[in-house]
């Protein structure tokens, strides 16, 4: 029988330990051989990624214990940290370890322990690679390279560079050889011609991000690994190339967005005539926060496998014969990036609203898909999950403002007649970046508590095409903070929500704008607290130095250039209004953070100090920027429980959470 209780009061079974245990999903996908490898994280370890091998007969086991760590820190975000190849004596892996950076070698089948390929950087963990590529007739493993040459995070060059695999590099830098120079600031992407000879890459340089404007470069190789006579062959003003492949001996396939959309391209590298393989208006490709996670593939066949989509995103199937995209068809309703071709197989990470992202493998020549690895299991009855309800809303402004809602959700209790719930905001991060709709074990304690969650992408978001993601350009802590606040107004009209207890949350660029809709005039009276997590607060202290190298100069197409800056800090920062901050708020954050330092959060705590506003702040030992030890996701979860129960004014959980004003 269904009982009645007060929204937020319910009883779930769905705990903190169950959020803390689905954080993270598989990540990173590869062959060796006929195997399938892919990192997948252990929140109980202290937050670390493992690397996990699928042997021909299906079975799947981690193949390095603790400590060890499969993670790069290029750009902070990291990107693809290890390859591997098969061999007589059986498969041989090269990966980043997240505590020193260094690049390591190792056979799991020949009993030893990983040894050290790449030196200590001069600068603690100041070499770093990514996207490694390994190069058996050089004898060496080809990758990005991020090198720090002093001690400010603007002190860094990065190329592509070559390793030897006999170790030689381990105690000498000048053993690492440079294959291209660092005149661009960033690269990415390295694809070697499938008959050697040549290699292609991305690149771009400040101020743009690369969704705003990067390049396609092409060099020769030589018999003896050497490169020459680079040229651009892609990417001009205002177009964003996300990913490139080769097709065959001449042609270039690449996902850019000249027509105002991330679709499939091609350029012959010989003649660079350019032409159009597929055009939509629907994404194929998305914002390169992390290096080496493909949104297509090129198949045996010749055909194309992408992940694309307007919102949300499928997997299809480009008949290259017929020009024809063909739907996979499955239960899936989100593919993550991060596809892997075998021939005519692809695999990749699959997930919807009642299931956690698995690996799923797609025969393309059967036209079948399973899930080969990481199968979800359901720890509670699905009947305890959130459903998304799909809602485009309009701004005062006639923007069109996507978002999912979740209604609050429990099998066995309803809500007080005429009570309504009340109802969280989560802002994602990014801010160029999108949320997505698929089961998410954190957003399900809150719902099935009684405490409804909508998601908003809101302008600037990613999955809806150029225009929608530049319509923050230059207006970041405005157009992100009058789309939440449409929302919720909205949900509040129309009775979904009680509009006396709404509430706003985000990390990253999501805490920004949960922050800034404290003081922003346009969103007086919104909310009735927020939960701020690893934020940027003061926009003018978050470029150049003060943040790390990737985003120092992100906030100029954001907000605007360094002679409007200042004058748009000032008016838009929750550091210089904090007078105007009326409810409770907490502030989570990670003491390790480079790119959200905590001096953001301690900013704005003198700010707010014996102003008689009640806060409180929580920091995380060991945690960088977003958390991932199962601790920390404990405590935050509980955190932001106990902060809606006391401002809400329905029973919280068994946690002490004191608010000081």
């Amino acid at each position: 029988m269904v009982q009645q209780s007060p929204y937020g009061a319910w009883e779930s079974p769905i705990t903190v330990d169950l959020v803390a245990a689905a954080d993270g999903r598989p990540g990173f996908l590869g062959a060796v051989g006929d195997e399938l490898w892919w990192t997948e994280p252990r929140p109980e370890e202290g937050g670390r990624r493992t690397l996990v091998r699928r042997r021909a007969d299906g079975t799947a086991a981690s193949v390095l214990p603790a400590p060890w760590n499969v993670r790069s820190r290029v750009h902070e975000y990291g990107g693809m940290p290890w390859a591997g190849f098969a061999s007589e004596d059986g498969p041989r892996v090269v990966f980043a370890n997240f505590a020193d950076q260094r690049l390591y070698a190792f056979e799991p089948d020949g009993g030893g322990e990983p040894r050290p390929l790449t030196p200590v950087g001069a600068v603690p963990s100041g070499l770093r690679w990514c996207e490694p590529m390994i190069m058996e007739e050089f004898g060496e493993v080809w990758a990005v390279l991020e090198e720090f040459t002093g001690g400010r995070p603007t002190d860094v060059r990065r190329m592509l560079a070559a390793v030897p695999l006999d170790g030689s590099a381990a105690h000498d830098r000048a053993k690492v050889r440079e294959l291209t120079d660092d005149a661009n600031r960033f690269v990415a992407g390295p694809k070697l011609h499938p008959e050697g000879g040549a290699i292609a890459w991305i690149a771009w340089n400040h101020p743009h991000m690369p969704w705003d404007e990067t390049e396609v470069w092409l060099a020769s190789v030589d018999e003896d690994g050497v490169l020459s006579r680079p040229r651009r062959i892609a990417g001009v003003h205002d177009q964003s190339v996300a990913q490139i492949e080769w097709s065959n001996r001449s042609e270039l396939i690449y996902a850019g967005d000249r027509g105002g959309w991330w679709n499939l391209h091609w350029v012959d590298v010989y003649d660079n005539e350019h032409g159009t393989v597929h055009a939509a208006e629907e994404e194929f490709a998305g914002p390169m926060w992390t290096l080496g996670q493909p949104w297509f593939q090129i198949l045996a066949s010749g055909d194309i496998a992408a992940v694309h989509g307007r919102g949300e995103s499928r997997l299809g199937i480009f008949d290259a014969w017929e020009r024809k995209l063909n739907p996979v068809e499955g239960p899936w309703t989100d593919w993550a990036a991060g596809i892997c071709a075998v021939g005519d197989k692809v695999y990749g990470m699959a997930a919807s609203p009642s299931t956690g992202y698995a690996v799923v493998e797609v025969d393309t020549v059967k036209g079948t898909a399973k899930v080969v690895a990481a199968a979800h299991e359901d720890r509670v009855d699905p009947g305890w999950y959130p459903f998304p309800e799909h809602r485009t809303f309009t701004s005062p402004e006639g923007r069109d403002v996507h978002a999912h809602v979740y209604a609050p959700r429990n099998p066995e209790f309803e809500g007080p007649q005429g009570e309504k719930p009340p109802y969280a905001v989560w802002v994602h991060g990014g801010p160029t970046s999108h949320v997505r709709a698929v089961l998410d074990m954190e957003l399900a304690y809150f719902t099935s508590r009684g405490i409804g969650v909508v998601e908003v992408n809101y302008g600037g978001s990613t999955g809806y095409g150029r225009e929608y993601r530049e319509r923050l350009r230059e207006r970041w802590g405005e157009v992100d903070v009058e789309d939440c606040a449409t929302v919720a107004r909205a949900l509040a009209a129309e009775g979904t929500a009680d509009p006396a207890r709404l509430a706003i949350r985000g990390g990253s660029a999501g805490g920004w704008t949960a922050a800034a809709s404290l003081t922003s005039p346009a969103t007086r009276g919104v909310y009735a607290c927020a939960v701020v997590k690893y934020p940027i607060l003061d926009l003018s202290g978050w470029s150049g130095n003060d943040t790390h190298d990737f985003e120092s100069q992100y906030v100029y197409s954001l907000v605007g250039p360094p002679g409007v800056l200042e004058e748009r800090s000032i008016e838009r920062s929750p550091v210089h209004h904090a007078e105007d901050i009326e409810v409770p708020f907490i502030l989570l954050q990670g003491l390790e953070d480079e790119i959200c330092p905590p001096a953001q959060a301690e900013k704005l705590l003198a700010r707010v100090a014996g102003k008689g506003v009640p806060h409180a702040y929580r920091t995380y030992e060991g945690e960088q920027h977003g958390f991932r030890r199962d601790s920390t996701i404990v405590d935050a979860v509980l955190a932001e429980h106990a902060l809606y129960a006391q401002v809400f004014g329905f029973p919280g959980p068994d946690f002490t959470l004191e608010l000081k004003p």
